[in-house]
């Protein structure tokens, strides 16, 4: 799995922490319904209950694939570099940026290696059987994939969740004493862009496909080896 396609993964699921707070959840009352009704409401919720299981399983494997690939060494050194690379496109700003990115960097790696795969699903309402989230019918981890970029997608999209990132990401700069208004105005004259291209990027890639969520097509299969073979 590439450097790009491990980092779509985590922000999917950083996301989707995010935003839980926020989500509606829906609870069945069987109780009140006639017998009739009771009856189905009870299968359904038996098929709710098991879905559950699988979106549980599936988050848990998601999530600990993207700690796994986060831990290694390589894949760490290539986020350092990439980062600084970053920062040397900022010129006036490019020592502050890169000692910004040394602080942090170690940092974010801990605290990505004290996550738990179990809790963290618990977190995001996926592992929790007494909490009912409808999802589409015969779902797996294609179409569930999908509905999560999709969600990512309308929540970018949103000014308010907009806001809510840059005041997040202003209140992590107030920890950097000597460059607060460096980091503060990198925040706002980058922070935009960043997501706008981060949406462009969900809307262009097959990223379900890419960290093999959803099967590629023959044919994308079969240029893949053509292009290996070239």
């Amino acid at each position: 799995m590439c450097l790009r396609m491990r980092f779509m993964l985590l922000l999917m699921l950083v996301i989707s922490c995010t935003c839980a707070n926020a989500r509606n959840l829906v609870t069945l009352d069987i109780m009140v319904m006639p017998m009739d009704y009771k009856t189905q409401s009870e299968n359904r919720m038996s098929e709710s209950i098991a879905r559950k299981e699988e979106s549980c399983t599936l988050c848990e494997e998601f999530t600990s694939q993207a700690i796994y690939y986060l831990g290694e060494n390589e894949t760490q050194i290539e986020i350092v570099n990439t980062l600084h690379q970053a920062c040397s496109r900022l010129h006036s700003f490019e020592k502050q940026c890169v000692l910004l990115v040394d602080y942090y960097a170690p940092l974010f790696f801990m605290e990505i290696a004290t996550i738990r795969p179990e809790q963290f699903c618990e977190k995001v309402n996926l592992c929790e059987k007494i909490v009912l989230v409808p999802l589409p019918k015969h779902d797996d981890a294609c179409t569930i994939c999908h509905h999560a970029v999709v969600e990512i997608i309308t929540k970018l999209k949103d000014p308010d969740t907009e806001l809510e990132i840059i005041e997040m990401l202003l209140k992590g700069c107030n920890k950097v004493e000597n460059f607060v208004q460096q980091c503060k105005r990198l925040v706002f004259q980058y922070g935009p862009l960043i997501m706008a291209n981060l949406v462009k990027f969900l809307e262009t890639t097959d990223v379900c496909t890419s960290i093999h969520a959803c099967k590629a097509s023959r044919e994308v299969v079969v240029r893949s080896e053509f292009l290996a073979v070239a």
